[in-house]
C-alpha cells in the first residue's frame, strides 16, 4: 500500500464528530425527485434497497427539497417505509431553502426541464422564517423518518442571482438569518449537523467564518481535474477546525468518465478550451488503460485523498450501478498510477496526498 494512503488513513481516523459517523459513500437522491427522466415506484425502491444490501451499518442519503419539488424526499421515504428500514438505520441530508407549493401552470416552473412528471411545483424561500418553513416541510415528506443534516442548497447561486451591490447583502442577510435558524434547531438537538454545499467553495469558505459549521461539501471544484492550492488550503482548515468535507460532483458531470457534458455544458469540440478538455480526458484515459485504473476509481480516489475529505457523495438512477459506486470509494489506484499523471502533468507534481 502507497505510504501516503496509510498516513491519509491515519490522520482521517482523527477527525471528529459527524465525519467519524459517516460512511465513506453518501447517496445522492435526484434521481427519486426524476432528474431527466421519471422513475417509477419500483425501480426507486430498488435503488434504495440496494443502498442497504451493499453497505454495512448506516446509510447515507442526500436529498433536496429542490429535488423534484420533495418527490426525492418523499419517494425516499417510501420506499425505506416498504423496505421496513428503522429510522436509526439511515443518516439523512436534506438541503433546504426550495419548497414545494400547488402546480398552477403546464410545467414546473423551476429548473424548466430538468424535472420529469412532477406533480407539484417549487418555490426558493431562504431567510430565516424560509428555512424552517422548509425544514418543517421536509420533516413531513420524510416521515416517519427525519434529517439529521440540514444545509442551505447552492447559497451561491443564491448570491450570484443578486442584480448588485446591495441586493447581494440582502441576499447574504437572508442566507445569515437561515443559519441562525439551523444552529438554533442542532442546539436544541432537533438535528445532528449543519453544514453547507455549494459550488463555489469560496461561498462555502465564507458561511465557514460567519457560523460554526459541522461539515462542508464540495462540488466540481475539488477533483483531479482541478484542485487549486487555496482550495486545499480551505479543506485543510476545516480539518484542523474538526470540520468534515464531503466531495461531490467529482466526475465534472460525467465527462471525465466518457461523457459529453463537462459542468453541465455540452461539451462539442469548437472551442479551444472544449479541446483542450479532450484533450486531457484522452491523455487521462490513456494513463488509465495502462495501469488498470477505471477512470471512475481515479477521479473518486483523487477526490478523496485529502485527510479532511471524510467521504464522497455518488448518485444513480439504476440500482445494478449502486454496487460498483459503493466499491469505489474504496479502490485505490497503484503509486505507479499517480507518479505517470504528475509525470504528465495531469495532476500538478507538487500535489501532496497521492
Amino acid at each position: 500500500m502507497p505510504e501516503s494512503t496509510v498516513s491519509r488513513r491515519v490522520e482521517k481516523a482523527a477527525v471528529p464528530t459527524i465525519g467519524n459517523m459517516l460512511p465513506p459513500i453518501i447517496f445522492g437522491t435526484s434521481a427519486l425527485g426524476n432528474l431527466y427522466q421519471a422513475v417509477d415506484r419500483d425501480t426507486k425502491r430498488s435503488i434504495v434497497s440496494e443502498w442497504f444490501e451493499h453497505c454495512d451499518g448506516v446509510v447515507a442519503a442526500d436529498s433536496a427539497g429542490k429535488y423534484g419539488a420533495g418527490l426525492a424526499l418523499e419517494s425516499m421515504a417510501d420506499a425505506l417505509r416498504s423496505l421496513n428500514v428503522a429510522p436509526d438505520q439511515i443518516l439523512i441530508s436534506n438541503k433546504l431553502g426550495w419548497r414545494r407549493v400547488a402546480l398552477t401552470t403546464p410545467e414546473p416552473t423551476f429548473e424548466p426541464g430538468a424535472w420529469v412528471g412532477l406533480e407539484h411545483d417549487a418555490v426558493q424561500d431562504i431567510s430565516y422564517d424560509g428555512i424552517l418553513r422548509c425544514w418543517e416541510q421536509g420533516c413531513e415528506l420524510l416521515a416517519p423518518y427525519r434529517p439529521q443534516l440540514v444545509s442551505v442548497h447552492d447559497p451561491d447561486e443564491y448570491l450570484a442571482a443578486a442584480t448588485d451591490k446591495n441586493d447581494r447583502q440582502k441576499r447574504w442577510d437572508d442566507i445569515l438569518g437561515a443559519y441562525q435558524a439551523l444552529s438554533e434547531l442542532r442546539d436544541r438537538g432537533d438535528v445532528l449537523a449543519i453544514g453547507v454545499g455549494s459550488k463555489d467553495w469560496r461561498v462555502s469558505e465564507e458561511l465557514a467564518r460567519a457560523f460554526p459549521l459541522d461539515w462542508v461539501m464540495l462540488a466540481t471544484s475539488l477533483t483531479i481535474r482541478t484542485h487549486p492550492q487555496s482550495l486545499l488550503d480551505f479543506v485543510e482548515t476545516m480539518r484542523l477546525q474538526g470540520v468534515s468535507v464531503i466531495n461531490s460532483a467529482v466526475f465534472h458531470a460525467g465527462f471525465l468518465t466518457g461523457g459529453d457534458y463537462y459542468d453541465y455544458r455540452k461539451v462539442t469540440g469548437e472551442s479551444v478550451e472544449d479541446q483542450e478538455l479532450i484533450s486531457w480526458r484522452q491523455r487521462f484515459h490513456g494513463h488509465c488503460e495502462q495501469h488498470g485504473v477505471r477512470p471512475a476509481e481515479a477521479c473518486v480516489a483523487f477526490g478523496m485523498s485529502p485527510p479532511g475529505v471524510v467521504a464522497t457523495a455518488l448518485n444513480s438512477s439504476k440500482p445494478d450501478r449502486i454496487a460498483q459506486n459503493v466499491q469505489l470509494v474504496s479502490a485505490e489506484p497503484p503509486a505507479e498510477f499517480w507518479t505517470s499523471m504528475k509525470r504528465d502533468g495531469l495532476i500538478d507534481a507538487s500535489y501532496p496526498y497521492v
